[in-house]
């Protein structure tokens, strides 16, 4: 009993030793809660909104007013021209266009109705719902306000029209996160995991000092994880186009070459891992905990982004899986080019960069 008793109290020292445990303990389901507590959310927080007034009267005044007022929507811009709606939604950050028709006022009175369309990104089908909906909570409550003093009713017809997912098909939505997901695991965790055994195995060291370098070495054995993720994401592509009739608007060769940056950052990103862990069990606890649920809560997969707190939405700019999710919707539904996306890619370059950079340099401190 005694030595039971000691061994117990051998492996709470050796848990209490190691930091890394000790996060991986306490930090994390703290993490996990608060993520899951802010992120999780139905409801929608100063989404970009654009304004087409056709009218440009007091009524349509009044009507903009209130919408901006909420906290719910941010009118980003004014634009002039139906033209210019398609361009406005390609873009990427405005998710809705209220249209108000001609003599929008004088309709209202000498009719006793005037219409309104809500133009949504139903890009993502459950924001664009909310938004349809509180937009019309919004127009009922000016309804109900002017009936009040006087005595026929007036009425607002909305008018709803989704692009880009007529149907709303949710498959729209969880194709391209699925496709990031499956991408980060597998690059990023494979990777880390296959260069830790090495370093676990004590035979880092030996490959080290043969004839190859030590960077042919790193690069021997994450090549193998690029053709991997390569089929991986075409057999996705391919699934989504043929068994969910998922649309690509766009140049399959710019989603393919998208695909393979975001797969190069990905396995940068599990050789910084791999710099950072000692043992396999270290690099893939990294890899679930710390990359799964970034990817799902913050990436913008699940739940927009700008109905989180502001320090999540600040975090969620260091996630590479948010500006992967950008580009594919933007290719896939939109149809856009590289002019649309250019800055996401920028971005996951310099993440790729900055990722290597400083793998490089801990494997220089770890391993010469």
């Amino acid at each position: 009993m005694k030595r039971f008793i000691g061994f117990i109290q051998k492996e709470f020292y050796h848990i209490f030793r190691d930091k890394r445990s000790l996060f991986i303990l306490f930090g994390m389901p703290i993490a996990q809660i608060m993520l899951f507590g802010f992120a999780i959310t139905n409801e929608i927080n100063n989404v970009d909104i654009a304004i087409l007034d056709h009218s440009k009267d007091a009524t349509t005044e009044e009507i903009i007013n209130k919408i901006s007022r909420s906290k719910y929507f941010s009118i980003k811009q004014m634009i002039t021209r139906e033209s210019e709606i398609e361009p406005t939604f390609q873009k990427g950050k405005i998710k809705a266009v209220l249209n108000f028709e001609k003599d929008f006022g004088k309709n209202l009175i000498v009719e006793e109705s005037a219409k309104i369309q809500i133009i949504t990104d139903a890009t993502d089908p459950n924001t664009a719902n909310a938004i349809t909906n509180y937009i019309n909570a919004i127009l009922q409550n000016y309804q109900q306000s002017i009936n009040k003093d006087i005595q026929l009713d007036y009425q607002i017809i909305p008018e709803t029209r989704m692009v880009y997912n007529a149907e709303l098909k949710s498959v729209f939505m969880f194709v391209p996160g699925v496709m990031t997901i499956i991408l980060m695991l597998v690059s990023a965790m494979m990777t880390s995991i296959s260069i830790t055994r090495e370093k676990e195995l004590g035979t880092m060291e030996i490959l080290l000092v043969s004839p190859l370098k030590p960077f042919q070495v790193i690069i021997g054995k994450v090549v193998p994880y690029i053709f991997l993720s390569i089929i991986n994401a075409a057999v996705i592509v391919l699934l989504s186009i043929f068994i969910f009739k998922m649309p690509v608007e766009g140049s399959l060769f710019l989603l393919g070459a998208e695909s393979v940056l975001f797969i190069i950052t990905s396995l940068a990103l599990g050789i910084l891992i791999s710099t950072i862990a000692n043992t396999q069990q270290s690099a893939m606890m990294i890899s679930l905990m710390g990359l799964m649920l970034p990817v799902i809560l913050l990436s913008g997969f699940i739940f927009p982004i700008s109905s989180m707190p502001v320090p999540l939405q600040i975090i969620s700019n260091i996630i590479p899986a948010k500006w992967f999710i950008v580009i594919i919707k933007g290719i896939m539904l939109k149809g856009v080019g590289l002019p649309y996306i250019w800055k996401e890619t920028l971005i996951l370059i310099g993440m790729t960069v900055f990722f290597i950079v400083l793998s490089i340099k801990k494997y220089k401190i770890r391993l010469e």
